[in-house]
């Protein structure tokens, strides 16, 4: 019978979601990639049955990862290493710290975690744009925020441009970067890392800046790309956003929209977002609604997309008319 220690990856990972049970295998499951979700289910798929020795294995190992994670977020990947190595020994230290940079558990730039914002954006604010957009792209949102508004009006939008479009950063730049803000912080921390940034990084740091922030960056970088700035002002908010709102403003963006967009667009929606909808209208339009939705049948995906973003193309014009506000930073979203 095979030991957890030689199981390949993916079958560790389908014998821990079996462990968990479907509830909470299916949160667990949101966080890899399509591709990864495909290899997981099918190798749980193909798991008859799992042993109580297997699963013991494989969940020592997880509790086992978790603790030495935990010792290298407390006090930096040396202090983790030299907990472990006295705990189980140089061997079994040497292996789980291989495993957590092997499975990238280990984030950059974690040490400016607790860092004032202030002091983060007075270090860096002499740095070359791409320096500066490399580190915003690894550290928390909200502090990646809060530094971004603090930055010189002029270069906010080419640090976010350069955020937006950054795929890939080698091991040793990352590697070099880290260990000069390391030196000024006077902070302990070492990991190499080689994805970050994107679309998804900056947008996630966006809806977090103040709302003339937001507006500064968005309307320089479309005179740069305005494509780009599209892709970035669509996925800032999304259709399912929309519970988000408060009655007022829902009923106030309603009104706006043509009936059979409506019903296309929630089409497959959660329960929650229709549930809002058939709330902040009549009876009887909660009936007729239904009904077109009935009455449509089975559609294309690409025409419920399409129908959601005419919604949210319209919630943003309202929002940017000042008809109503959208959350920003933990602000609640009004209706003027």
């Amino acid at each position: 019978m095979k030991k957890a220690r030689e199981m390949k990856g993916i079958e560790k990972v389908a014998t821990f979601l079996i462990t968990l049970g479907p509830d909470a295998s299916a949160k667990v499951l949101k966080r890899f990639s399509e591709s990864e979700i495909e290899r997981i289910t099918m190798e749980i798929a193909n798991t008859t049955s799992v042993s109580s020795e297997k699963v013991k294995n494989v969940v020592d190992e997880f509790l086992l990862l978790s603790e030495a994670q935990q010792y290298m977020l407390d006090g930096g990947l040396n202090y983790a290493k030299d907990v472990l190595e006295k705990t189980l020994g140089n061997q079994k230290a040497s292996n789980i710290v291989k495993k957590l940079k092997d499975t990238s558990q280990i984030k950059p730039f974690n040490f400016v975690a607790d860092v004032d914002p202030k002091q983060l954006a007075n270090i860096i604010r002499a740095e070359h744009p791409q320096t500066i957009a490399l580190i915003l792209s690894y550290v928390q949102p909200e502090l990646a925020a809060t530094v971004l508004a603090d930055l010189d009006p002029q270069v906010q939008p080419d640090i976010s441009r350069r955020m937006a479009v950054m795929e890939r950063t080698s091991p040793e730049v990352v590697k070099e970067v880290e260990k000069v803000l390391e030196k000024r912080l006077s902070n302990i921390m070492f990991q190499d890392h080689t994805a970050s940034g994107g679309i998804p990084s900056l947008v996630n740091i966006l809806t977090r800046v103040d709302r003339g922030t937001e507006k500064h960056i968005l309307e320089e970088l479309e005179k740069q790309d305005e494509e780009l700035t599209e892709e970035i002002r669509n996925r800032m908010f999304i259709f399912e956003d929309i519970v988000a709102l408060d009655d007022g403003a829902i009923q106030r963006v309603l009104r706006e929209i043509d009936s059979k967009d409506l019903a296309l667009a929630l089409k497959g929606v959660d329960s929650e977002v229709s549930d809002r909808i058939f709330k902040n209208i009549s009876k009887r339009a909660a009936e007729m609604l239904k009904e077109d939705m009935e009455y449509t049948g089975p559609v294309r995906l690409r025409d419920v997309e399409e129908a959601q973003q005419k919604i949210v193309g319209v919630i943003r014009q309202l929002d940017e008319s000042g008809e109503i506000a959208l959350a920003r930073g933990g602000e609640d979203a009004i209706i003027v």
